[in-house]
């Protein structure tokens, strides 16, 4: 019997997920999401062509891999379509081998409005959203009256579509949320939801299965399988810094629960660094920079979000934060991105630890949100070279492989390997595999 291997961000998301996952896909046969939906934004770049996928695995590509829909995704029909539309532009049938489960659930129209709503009445303090409808999809989840998409094969889906929507615009109006001029992609309400009723037959097209039973049976038979996560361990709505989070479990446990796996068929966990920090939206970010280094890192690294197109806040690396997400991970091996973001750079910097009203710490404050956080710094030399053409892990520049090496002893969990550009032929692992 084999185990699920995890590969998973370790910051607050747009660590490069989606392009490793498609460097290690030919190692597995079977690539699972399970968490997550619209919100994620996971872009992978080859061949001189950029592709971004939201809630379809990044396995997909790979013509002879099976890529599964866990339950614990979120699926918007309109968004499902569009990017089946767009692989198929690609020449990539999504129908041939993609599985979606019938327990992951949907998110509707008005999902999308009570975001806004929600948002909205927040005010100053609104969170920075996606819109994409995922907190109240999530919500209606654990209230116990979401639909799923085993749903949309029976007889009294549209009537309880319906007074889903209808308890939706009831929870509007109270909110005072003007539902006449609300849009979704320049659509009225009434006319985004005929798009999203259209969708449906894009989805029946699919094979919807349980795939709790497939998983297992997978491991059952000795095959290959890797759990691919969204977001980033730091969003996590438990341990992430809330409530600037998202509304799914975004590290290793969530596997079980997203994909119905038990705890003892977790393999190894692989997470996934930038050589820096960015996050998109509001919340704490102890080592963001509002000054010109800030603002080269953001145009260096192109840091906008590929699902909202915000630019990303941009800073050093945070040892505490990756420290603790390691801890609750479980993490064995790390694969750290985008170094050559770095390569100008005279100075590179790493935030040891912090300093909270007086006090070392290199703990994540439950107060993470309100008390005021100096980050203490240990200064690197910069590499000051390219990294391009560089294939082998012992010729990066050694003060490249001086700085990876500190990152290991810091979160004591050995780098597996360094993506260093876009494209998913540059990325050197250490040991040449």
């Amino acid at each position: 019997m084999s185990k699920v291997d995890v590969l998973l961000g370790l910051q607050w998301g747009d660590e490069g997920k989606g392009k490793i996952v498609d460097v290690l896909t030919p190692q597995y046969e079977v690539i699972a999401r399970f968490q997550g939906g619209p919100n994620a934004g996971h872009t992978l770049e080859f061949n001189g062509i950029k592709h971004v996928l939201h809630i379809i695995p990044s396995g997909i590509f790979h013509k002879d891999k099976v890529n599964v829909i866990g339950n614990g995704v979120l699926i918007e029909p309109c968004i499902f379509r569009g990017e089946v539309e767009a692989l198929r532009e690609r020449d990539v049938d999504a129908t041939r081998n993609l599985l979606i489960s019938k327990k992951a659930h949907l998110i509707i129209p008005t999902h999308r409005m009570l975001d806004a709503a929600n948002e909205q009445a927040k005010g100053n303090l609104r969170i920075g959203s996606t819109l994409k409808g995922i907190g109240p999809a999530y919500t209606d989840k654990i209230a116990r009256s979401g639909l799923r998409v085993g749903d949309i094969v029976q007889d009294d889906f549209r009537e309880r579509y319906e007074l889903l929507k209808y308890q939706h615009l009831q929870t509007a109006f109270t909110l005072k949320f003007d539902v006449d001029s609300f849009r979704i992609d320049g659509l009225t309400l009434a006319e985004y939801e005929q798009k999203w009723l259209d969708s449906m037959a894009t989805l029946r097209a699919f094979k919807l299965i349980d795939s709790e039973y497939y998983i297992n049976q997978c491991l059952a038979e000795g095959r290959k399988v890797l759990a691919e996560g969204a977001q980033g361990s730091m969003l996590d709505i438990d341990f992430g810094s809330y409530p600037f989070v998202t509304s799914s479990s975004t590290i290793t446990a969530g596997v079980c629960s997203g994909l119905g796996v038990a705890p003892s068929k977790i393999g190894r966990v692989m997470g996934i660094t930038k050589a820096y920090c960015t996050r998109v939206g509001a919340g704490p970010f102890p080592t963001e920079l509002f000054d010109e280094t800030g603002a080269r890192l953001c145009e260096i690294g192109h840091e906008y979000g590929a699902t909202t197109g915000r630019s990303r806040r941009c800073g050093w690396i945070d040892l505490p934060a990756l420290r603790y997400s390691c801890m609750l991970n479980g993490v064995t091996d790390l694969f750290v991105t985008k170094p050559d973001v770095l390569n100008d750079f005279d100075e590179v910097k790493m935030c040891t630890h912090y300093l909270i009203e007086g006090k070392e710490t290199d703990r994540i404050p439950f107060e993470y949100n309100s008390v005021p956080i100096e980050p203490q710094y240990a200064t690197f030399k910069g590499w000051k070279q390219s990294l391009q053409g560089i294939a082998d892990f012992d010729n990066l520049p050694e003060a490249l492989r001086t700085y990876l090496a500190a990152l290991e002893q810091a979160v004591q969990v050995p780098v597996l390997a360094v993506s260093i550009s876009p494209d998913r032929k540059d990325v050197i692992f250490k040991n040449g595999k």
